[in-house]
């Protein structure tokens, strides 16, 4: 008898051993709806504020998050957590960019709190943000040691779908040489987007839903 693994493709097989070994290891039982079917043409989009740029040591002072539905930025969909550093004291260089003072954040939740509610909102939905690998090296350093697994929705950056579109509209002969940029702000306006204060979590958390959305209809349109 074959094996039941031989049934999938090589990339669905890795999947279901993946999924099987964290689901294994899962230190909380109750998220394991996090590796469920996610609900179709849904996304979450994240963004966090934290005390520095240090992902070994800085802490995540502010979480902010939105649904994604379809073509639509359901910003009546929303998470906005404000966390207590628990170590890092708040530095003048990060105030000036997130204006989080110390006050602001002293009647924070506790960062383990903060994530229940996270994995809650997010569910099994993918991830999307703008250079999302930061955010989420962050939120999984921290929840190793709750959960013993790291969020393992798929994820969408903005930045390299962005890249990908302008890349493809160059001609042949520019591609690879012409410098395409990345910053957010250039973005979104080469995108025709509204654009809120940055460096706020729930602002940065919408404004990369609605790239998100531009990207794909773009994308669809190519």
């Amino acid at each position: 008898m074959s094996h039941p693994l031989g049934l999938f493709s090589p990339v669905q097989a890795w999947r279901a051993l993946s999924r099987a070994w964290m689901l294994y290891h899962i230190g909380d039982e109750r998220f394991r709806f996090m590796w469920d079917a996610p609900p179709p043409d849904e996304w979450v989009a994240l963004d966090c504020e934290t005390t520095g740029l240090d992902t070994q040591r800085d802490e995540v002072i502010a979480i902010g998050a939105v649904r994604i539905r379809g073509n639509r930025v359901m910003t009546s969909e929303r998470l906005e957590l404000i966390v207590k550093p628990e170590k890092r004291r708040l530095t003048a260089e990060s105030v000036k960019v997130h204006r989080l003072r110390e006050q602001d954040v002293a009647q924070g939740m506790p960062i383990d709190e903060a994530l229940r509610q996270l994995m809650w909102f997010i569910g099994s939905r993918p991830l999307v943000g703008y250079y999302l690998e930061f955010d989420l090296a962050m939120i999984n350093r921290l929840l190793f040691p709750m959960l013993g697994v790291k969020l393992p929705q798929p994820r969408f950056e903005v930045s390299a779908m962005y890249y990908d579109l302008k890349y493809r509209q160059l001609p042949s002969h520019e591609q690879g040489l012409k410098p395409i940029d990345l910053r957010f702000a250039a973005l979104m306006d080469d995108l025709g987007l509204p654009q809120r204060e940055a460096h706020d979590a729930i602002n940065d958390a919408v404004m990369a839903a609605l790239a998100f959305v531009k990207l794909r209809h773009l994308a669809g349109q190519g």
